[in-house]
């Protein structure tokens, strides 16, 4: 009877990218998908054929390219260019299987219109976001960001950053409401305003982290693989091979074993594998999972890039929502041709957000209005699991339904959080490469 250290169900981005980190870190590892393709929920379809099967929509009426030039991401998110994520694929060395591109631009709505969200000097003074006191008082919020050093208290302006609030920090600096919302669900990405209320210092690091990011390649601070996300789950069934761990698609998992309350063994298709750990997506635990809210996207084909966006290829909008009298964020996720993800001058926005009504293609109008005229469009609305526990004592560690942000911050903490759990200990990038005194990138 085959043994393992760890067994991971499902192919979705999280699963993938701790199955990389349990490689790297010498476990033996068995990775089943019940599905005859890569990516699950968040799974990458091409051709374009395939999309309009899925979503049971009639062939399209107007010429659309060739479909095997279209891979068309269900679940499309950006990646922070210095966030933890991008830190995870350096460290698995799955990097060496992808090319990555960065989104040329990021826009907050506001009184009706889009606005580039401005984050250097030079956009802040450019912005029509804010008025000339708005801009001077917020010149002033970023300059204490980007000094802000944790261990270096001449660094905290007299705030304490485990204690004092940020609705405190933006108070010290007498900012509006407006810029507090572009700042809290812009730059420090947040989906909700719980974090006005906690200590600074997670705010702090997360408006650091986009700064940084930005920094890097100065058009926006997002980066999306060439050829689409279904490029990463391919990469780590290459990384596996590299380690001797094996990957089975379109595999049946009939059973869990348990044995005193633990994990023990996968049954799959009369043979059974046994293991210490098992890491899955909520599909496959149903009875261990609970619904948290649902999630609307609409995935729409264009013709053309998105008005007001300085004719943009790729770009990230969010629609905060206090201004649409909503509790959660719209968010419009674009790409296109120039990241090999659509035929040549074809364009694909996603809209999502969190389902509040009975009517959710309502909910989503105001993304839908920017995008006028579209092509085409293909509706899912789905269910958030979450885990019932923290699967410490079943040793079954499940990932959480991926929610409707149009980046990957969200994600990134589930599989930190998953990560510190399975293994007991915080995952501490180094780069894999420092020790072999090879310094190609």
């Amino acid at each position: 009877m085959p043994e393992f250290d760890v067994i991971v169900l499902g192919t979705g981005l999280k699963e993938c990218v701790l199955s990389g980190l349990m490689s790297v870190n010498g476990k033996k590892v068995l990775h089943i998908d019940c599905n005859p393709y890569y990516g699950g929920e968040s799974a990458s379809i091409s051709p374009l054929e395939e999309l309009y099967k899925r979503f049971q929509v009639s062939a399209p009426s107007t010429p659309m390219g060739r479909g095997k030039d279209w891979n068309v991401d269900l679940i499309p998110k950006f990646l922070l260019a210095n966030g933890q994520l991008v830190k995870m694929l350096l460290y698995t060395e799955v990097t060496r299987y992808l090319d990555f591109k960065v989104a040329e631009a990021s826009f907050v709505f506001k009184g009706g219109k889009l606005h580039k969200v401005p984050c250097t000097e030079t956009e802040i003074q450019a912005s029509d976001l804010m008025g000339m006191f708005d801009k001077r008082r917020f010149r002033k919020f970023m300059s204490f960001i980007l000094n802000f050093e944790e261990n270096d208290p001449r660094t905290h302006h007299d705030m304490d950053p485990r204690r004092t609030t940020m609705r405190d920090v933006f108070r010290h600096f007498d900012l509006g409401d407006d810029v507090v919302e572009f700042t809290g669900h812009t730059l420090a990405l947040h989906v909700s305003d719980n974090y006005l209320e906690q200590p600074c210092l997670a705010t702090i690091n997360r408006i650091k982290l986009y700064s940084e990011s930005l920094a890097r390649y100065s058009l926006s601070p997002y980066l999306y693989p060439l050829f689409g996300l279904g490029e990463l789950p391919q990469g780590f069934i290459r990384l596996s091979a590299v380690y001797g761990n094996s990957y089975m698609l379109n595999r049946r998992v009939d059973d869990i074993v348990m044995e005193g309350g633990r994990v023990a063994a996968v049954r799959s298709e009369g043979e059974v594998f046994r293991c210490k750990q098992l890491i899955c997506d909520p599909s496959y635990t149903p009875a261990r999972v609970k619904k948290a809210g649902r999630v609307i996207r609409v995935i729409c084909l264009l013709n053309h890039p998105i008005k007001n966006t300085q004719d943009a290829n790729s770009c990230q909008i969010i629609l905060p929502q206090t201004h649409l009298n909503r509790k959660s964020d719209i968010y419009v996720c674009l790409l296109s041709y120039s990241h090999n993800v659509a035929a040549e001058g074809k364009y694909i926005a996603t809209v999502s957000t969190m389902v509040e009504t009975s009517n959710p293609e309502k909910e989503v109008q105001p993304g839908l209005a920017l995008l006028e005229p579209i092509m085409e469009k293909f509706v899912s609305v789905s269910n958030l699991m979450v885990p019932t526990d923290d699967g410490r004592r079943s040793q079954i560690f499940i990932s959480r339904s991926y929610d409707p942000t149009t980046h990957f911050e969200t994600d990134t903490e589930d599989i930190m959080d998953l990560y510190r759990r399975i293994t007991g200990s915080e995952f501490i990038f180094r780069n894999p490469r420092d020790g072999d005194g090879d310094s190609d990138e």
